[in-house]
């Protein structure tokens, strides 16, 4: 195990955390809003296990999850406007609270959590089967083409999990304004995927053939 490199991950983990804290509860003017703190528990909690285990068993698959400068332009404008998007349904989330708008049931918050667990499992079975992933696109030297597993269903399984994720957090918010907001994350995701396909087609030997075998990116039957 990496001491640094888990040194690293913790204090990535510990900023993203005040960060997101702070995009809740200062809108909201409290922290007696629960919902924020069943959505910082069921993110944090889990990425904190992962990232111990990733230390220990594919510290080289964390150092590539921790690398996040994107080098494409295209890219760069997704990370942006995916950032941007967070930023907006947070703050929505969190005055929703504070001035009493619209929000959702109780039960709607935890069936929401369990959805979002489920999901945080889904992207953990995707790190097992592909320790090729990154957080940005690129080709690496020694990358093979996965096809088998989840990767036999739809080409992007990974984008498949964090869009579920990604959706069910204003939910565990009890924010409808939020989950509104959110949706503009997924022409997002899609412009990254496409950007992503161009240049695996490009770079990584037999992904055309994969493309034709899986030909479904990101819902299965759908697209």
């Amino acid at each position: 195990m990496s001491a640094r490199l888990l040194i690293k991950a913790l204090i990535r983990m510990i900023l993203g955390f005040a960060v997101m804290a702070a995009l809740l509860f200062l809108p909201a003017g409290s922290f007696g809003y629960w919902q924020a703190w069943l959505l910082l528990g069921i993110l944090f909690g889990p990425m904190l296990i992962a990232g111990i285990v990733l230390a220990v068993k594919k510290p080289e698959l964390l150092e590539r999850r921790l690398n996040m400068r994107e080098e494409q332009k295209e890219q760069r404008f997704v990370v942006a406007m995916s950032g941007l998007i967070f930023i907006l349904a947070f703050v929505a989330a969190g005055l929703s609270y504070r001035n009493g708008w619209l929000m959702f049931p109780a039960w709607a918050s935890y069936e929401s959590a369990v959805v979002f667990l489920l999901s945080y499992g889904l992207y953990a079975e995707v790190l097992r089967e592909n320790i090729y992933l990154s957080r940005t696109i690129e080709v690496q030297a020694d990358q093979k083409v996965i096809d088998t597993g989840l990767y036999g269903i739809v080409r992007h399984p990974m984008y498949m999990s964090t869009v579920i994720l990604f959706m069910s957090m204003p939910l565990v918010l009890g924010s409808p304004l939020a989950f509104l907001i959110m949706l503009l994350y997924v022409p997002v995701i899609v412009m990254r995927i496409r950007n992503e396909e161009k240049v695996l087609e490009k770079g990584l030997p037999g992904y055309t053939e994969y493309e034709k075998k899986v030909k479904h990116r990101l819902i299965p039957f759908i697209w």
